[in-house]
């Protein structure tokens, strides 16, 4: 088994040129699934998005270099004007109340990816806390910023409240993914 590693590291090439395209083509593969993941919402003033589930289990299958780049590519092809923000692309996101969340994206991203090469996403209990670590980086950044631009309890009942159910089932489904992931292809990996 690989240690030190990720999922998607099975099957990274060992040639430099080749495993230079490869982690490229995963970050902004990665950073259009992030994009697009925001455009699947249900509410407001901060909607319930599959964005931080994206976040997560891209950072957890790409590591902590992979996957805040990633994050950092999504965020910049939002900035560029791309509809990859809830409320559509360009620095207004950033200004407005879910900009918080945002940056603590790419701070969770780091984090989960870093847990994940030290082998939390290859068993169910540690599989859970880093998700949950994860999330509460991602709260922790949203939260303060929505809670600077109106008021702490207003930013908590909008911001933080509405979404723990959620995200209590995309850590689910990503626990039930990523155990599974090493057992499934840990056993189908290359040669070295």
């Amino acid at each position: 088994m690989l240690t030190n590693a990720t999922i998607v590291d099975i099957w990274r090439p060992s040639e430099k040129t080749a495993a230079l395209l490869y982690d490229i083509t995963l970050i902004l593969c990665g950073s259009f699934i992030i994009g697009l993941s925001a455009n699947i919402k249900i509410g407001g003033p901060v909607p319930f998005t599959l964005q931080t589930f994206a976040v997560l289990i891209i950072a957890a299958l790409f590591g902590a270099k992979r996957g805040s780049l990633t994050t950092l590519a999504y965020l910049g092809e939002g900035l560029a004007g791309l509809p990859f923000f809830t409320a559509g692309g360009g620095i207004a996101a950033f200004r407005g109340i879910t900009g918080g969340f945002l940056v603590g994206f790419v701070f969770a991203a780091y984090v989960a990816g870093l847990l994940a090469e030290k082998g939390w996403d290859r068993k169910i209990h540690t599989t859970i806390l880093a998700m949950i670590i994860g999330n509460l980086i991602i709260y922790i950044f949203g939260y303060s910023w929505f809670a600077y631009l109106t008021d702490p309890a207003y930013a908590f009942k909008w911001g933080v409240y509405p979404f723990i159910g959620g995200d209590l089932i995309k850590i689910a489904f990503a626990t039930a993914l990523l155990p599974g992931g090493w057992k499934v292809f840990g056993y189908f990996r290359p040669a070295e």
